[in-house]
């Protein structure tokens, strides 16, 4: 086994021990939202890096490449953000994932840096952009180029609330696949930011669980998923995501949509539509969550 097999392995098993609750596409959809109208049209006046040892180091040329550059818009790819950035000697795009507990938050007046607020980015209207990464798995790239080729990109599946994701192209995609229904829906490159937390509760609403044979399942139960997948993303955007542990959005914010969970987390307790006990069971080291009568 080569050593980032090693690595991917240690960091599953860590992910499993402490039930660490990732940044899904809803908290890093929110985040996008909240710190938008703050920086969209903004230049950057300076940068502040106290520690650039991320899963990927922030580049030792970062804060002079993207000096006095104009921030266009935020964009969202994944659970990866993009700030599309152009100067009259450069364009690029400052590329940014938030890891295990990332966050990026917007203050409007300065504030002391606490532990593991790792670098501002210093804006033309007196605000800056605070990236924290208690676990440093997050990065902050500067990305030359088309961002959508770039290494952690390219290989993406469809966004899902996009007209690209339906039912059918889940079916075809799980054609002769004996793995975890749940486990092709959190896979990256058939779709995107579908996380543990969601796709426990897309298979739910859709009342499939999680443990069939992706490929022993009917077009119609597909479309009923990917229409739940869709309903249950777009819900947890609308109540500012999921706060577990760690995620506050682009204002400090928790989210709410933990109070709107069916089985995730529930475990024992009686599910909202029939009362039977809510199970729990391991797939790909992580836990899923399943009411038994509800969901086969």
């Amino acid at each position: 086994m080569g050593l980032s097999c090693i690595i991917k392995t240690l960091i599953q098993i860590i992910l499993y021990k402490h039930d660490i609750k990732m940044p899904e596409l809803p908290e890093v959809e929110t985040t996008r939202l909240g710190i938008l109208p703050h920086v969209q049209g903004q230049c950057i006046r300076r940068v502040c890096i106290r520690e650039p040892r991320l899963r990927w180091a922030i580049p030792a040329d970062f804060a002079e490449q993207v000096q006095d550059c104009c921030i266009s818009d935020v964009q969202r790819r994944g659970k990866y953000l993009l700030l599309p950035c152009r100067s009259p000697r450069q364009v690029g795009h400052i590329l940014i994932h938030l890891g295990m507990s990332g966050s990026l938050r917007v203050l409007e007046t300065y504030a002391l840096p606490q532990k593991h607020e790792h670098l501002d980015v210093h804006l033309s209207n007196g605000c800056l952009l605070r990236y924290k990464d208690p676990r440093r798995f997050g990065c902050v790239l500067w990305v030359e180029g088309d961002p959508w080729q770039h290494r952690l990109l390219a290989d993406l599946g469809p966004e899902p609330l996009s007209a690209d994701f339906t039912g059918a192209y889940l079916h075809e995609r799980a054609q002769h696949k004996q793995s975890a229904v749940k486990n092709l829906i959190m896979d990256s490159h058939i779709v995107v930011g579908v996380g543990n937390i969601y796709a426990s509760e897309s298979l739910f609403l859709a009342g499939i669980h999680p443990q069939r044979a992706a490929g022993r399942i009917a077009l119609a139960r597909y479309e009923r998923l990917a229409n739940a997948i869709q309903q249950v993303l777009q819900a947890a955007i609308v109540q500012g995501g999921t706060t577990l542990r760690d995620f506050y959005n682009g204002a400090g914010e928790p989210g709410y949509f933990q109070q709107s969970l069916n089985v995730y987390g529930r475990t024992g307790l009686a599910c909202p539509q029939c009362q039977a006990p809510i199970r729990q069971v391991t797939l790909g080291q992580r836990s899923s969550y399943y009411c038994p009568q509800c969901q086969h």
